[in-house]
């Protein structure tokens, strides 16, 4: 038992784990829309788009999170305005702003002798180096996710499965996208601390792509997600303490592995679901 309660006596894995929930909680609500609209590629995309920010942000002495923020805004509003581009597909659009963004910040990274420590915390983040004033933008964070959530279910839940109705409704469905994309803007940039840009995708897109077999309603998904990434953020942590790993990409790995897991049961309950249909059928035929 000693195995599983050592590493959280210390003060600094306690933080760490109350900023792996916290961040769990905010992925989940806009990792479940990004699962649900088929969105990983845009949500990668806007993760490596925080780098120009954060360097400059580094490079300035500035707040990287301002920074962070800052790159997302830019996004943000980039896809936003080519997506209204007739002539242009979203995916062609969002690629152009991966590359431009990514290749600004690796230029303004290249001016500095001094950045590669900080580039390296930027890619993979330092879940243990989690500070108290980390975890109140963090709980901030998920409350302003949480509001957008429930404010927005009912527009988002219309632009996953049909943007022409939700347009016939007057949902609003280009001001639904916008903030949706806002939403996961304030995913990744809360997360990029702790996991970092390379890594966000492991909470971003795993806990949601895991719930998704076992539930029904978009809710259900999230509260199973926000559960997933806690086990993992747990676990991960665990692990890393005494196998003496990376703790932001191994509590990814953990929470990618929990797809799998999810995928290979959902796959044999789906299996023994319909030889029992076609066991009950046989009988009543007989």
């Amino acid at each position: 038992m000693e195995w599983l309660t050592v590493p959280f006596e210390v003060t600094f894995v306690q933080r760490a784990l109350w900023g792996g929930m916290l961040v769990s909680v905010i992925c989940a609500q806009a990792g479940t829309w990004v699962v649900l609209r088929g969105m990983a590629f845009l949500g990668d995309a806007m993760s490596h788009g925080l780098l120009p920010g954060v360097a400059v942000a580094a490079l300035l002495g500035g707040n990287l999170m301002v920074g962070a923020v800052v790159s997302a805004a830019v996004m943000t509003a980039g896809v936003t305005a080519l997506g209204r581009t007739p002539r242009l597909s979203q995916d062609t659009g969002i690629g152009l702003l991966f590359v431009g963004m990514l290749s600004l910040g690796v230029i303004i990274v290249s001016r500095s002798q001094s950045f590669a420590v900080d580039l390296t915390g930027f890619l993979f983040g330092d879940v243990l180096a989690v500070r108290q004033q980390d975890l109140l933008v963090l709980a901030t964070a998920a409350l302003a996710a949480l509001a957008v959530s429930v404010l927005g279910h009912r527009a988002f839940l219309a632009l996953a499965f049909d943007p022409r109705k939700a347009h016939t409704l007057g949902l609003r469905p280009r001001l639904a996208h916008a903030v949706l994309l806002g939403l996961l803007g304030l995913a990744i940039v809360a997360s990029f601390h702790i996991v970092g840009t390379l890594l966000v995708l492991g909470l971003l897109i795993a806990p949601p792509a895991a719930a998704l077999p076992w539930v029904r309603s978009v809710y259900g998904v999230m509260a199973l997600a926000a559960l997933l990434g806690t086990l993992a953020t747990f676990g991960g942590l665990l692990l890393s303490w005494h196998l003496s790993t990376a703790a932001g990409a191994t509590v990814a790995a953990l929470a990618v592995s929990l797809f799998f897991l999810s995928h290979v049961l959902s796959g044999l309950r789906d299996r023994r679901t319909r030889r029992a249909h076609s066991t009950a059928s046989q009988l009543q035929v007989d």
